[in-house]
């Protein structure tokens, strides 16, 4: 490890701009797309922002510990999928509840009344070819200025990345699952 020296001067120039909504992206092989989404959601939140988390992959009885903390506290969020792909019995009905899902993220975007949407994990069914890119980024495009839009999910497509104010890459550097460590209730759920 290297010392450094602390920065004294101001790292950045003072605002200039006029503040609006921002589309964020969380991608990358790394974990802690999700688990950064929540903690942007639980900022806003704890700020008294309108807030939405929706959950394309998870089932909508989920009940895993974001769920149960943000029951809580009164942040609502809501899973939209039917799991996993590979315990799909019929991909067809998971394809139809990511579109069904989507339809509700959209107008939760447009609609004007929150300042954050999270979509989570709305790259698979983007990448799985269930919903269609243009509609995404059109909505991406035409939502409310003051509306703030986080994504998340493994290759995240160029068009999105190319939208977004901020792109953030998780990077697997080494992960206990390779070593034969099942996940952790608590730290990956």
């Amino acid at each position: 490890m290297q010392i450094e020296t602390p920065p004294t001067d101001k790292p950045r120039e003072p605002e200039r701009a006029e503040r609006r909504g921002l589309v964020i992206v969380n991608t990358g092989d790394g974990k802690g797309k999700s688990t950064a989404a929540f903690g942007l959601a639980l900022r806003a939140f704890g700020r008294g922002k309108a807030v939405k988390v929706w959950q394309f992959m998870k089932v909508p009885s989920a009940r895993f510990g974001e769920h149960r903390m943000f029951e809580r506290i009164g942040l609502p969020v809501e899973g939209l999928g039917d799991g996993f792909s590979w315990k799909s019995h019929d991909l067809e009905h998971s394809a139809q509840l990511a579109r069904d899902g989507w339809a509700k993220a959209r107008d939760s975007i447009l609609g004007g009344e929150l300042f954050l949407v999270v979509l989570d994990e709305i790259t698979y069914p983007l990448i799985y070819g269930w919903l269609p890119l243009d509609e995404v980024l059109d909505t991406l495009r035409n939502r409310p200025a003051h509306v703030s839009v986080c994504l998340t999910g493994r290759r995240c497509p160029p068009e999105i990345v190319a939208l977004a104010d901020t792109v953030t890459e998780m990077t697997k550097v080494k992960h206990a699952f390779d070593a034969g460590i099942p996940a952790q209730r608590g730290i990956e759920d």
